[in-house]
């Protein structure tokens, strides 16, 4: 039967969203009403994508970051994301598991997406997180943390970098093991408001 209903969401993509999110079925029907209002192409724009995601950071510039972000989630890479891109989205950046959001925060930092970060990417999205943080908080960062260039050379450290410590880059597996057990540098991919 799937979608036989114009404007409702699948039955498929509904139970592949419930399994795999946190959401409801009543809150997954409810952004999908939302999101056919804003989107009726059934495909939101990198510049709407920004737009949505810059509400919740009205304090600061969240578009070079929602940029990034967007790249990570556009998946087939035509320049939009459908509906379950968009929840996966809203649902990895907001409250997934540790694991998923890992891997998700490792494609965030493989700006060029050829499966390994470097220190240039790493700067890139620090940079695109400082953008984030509003002026006020600035001043009350660690030492270490208060520019992104300190950002990325301490979240850099954290890496396993091979015997000699100079690798330029560094793999997915590389990547996730340096942050799964290290909540200080969790805190380094991310901004948490504290408002």
């Amino acid at each position: 039967m799937g979608n036989s209903r114009s404007g409702a969401v699948s039955k498929e993509i509904l139970e592949e969203l419930k399994m795999n999110t946190k959401f409801t079925e009543m809150e997954i029907v409810q952004w999908y009403e939302d999101f056919q209002k804003q989107c009726p192409s059934g495909r939101i724009s990198k510049e709407d994508f920004e737009g949505i995601y810059s509400r919740f950071f009205p304090d600061s510039s969240a578009q070079t970051y929602a940029h990034h972000v967007f790249r990570s989630f556009d998946t087939n890479d035509d320049g939009t994301l459908d509906f379950k891109e968009y929840i996966i989205a809203l649902h990895l950046t907001s409250t997934g598991k540790t694991a998923r959001k890992l891997e998700w925060a490792f494609s965030l930092f493989d700006v060029d997406k050829n499966g390994y970060i470097t220190k240039a990417e790493v700067r890139e999205i620090c940079a695109a997180i400082f953008k984030l943080i509003p002026a006020e908080e600035l001043a009350g960062l660690p030492s270490d943390e208060s520019t992104p260039d300190k950002r990325a050379d301490k979240l850099w450290s954290c890496f396993d970098k091979g015997e000699d410590g100079e690798r330029d880059r560094v793999a997915e597996a590389e990547f996730l093991a340096g942050l799964v057990d290290n909540d200080a540098a969790l805190q380094l991919i991310q901004y948490q408001p504290t408002k």
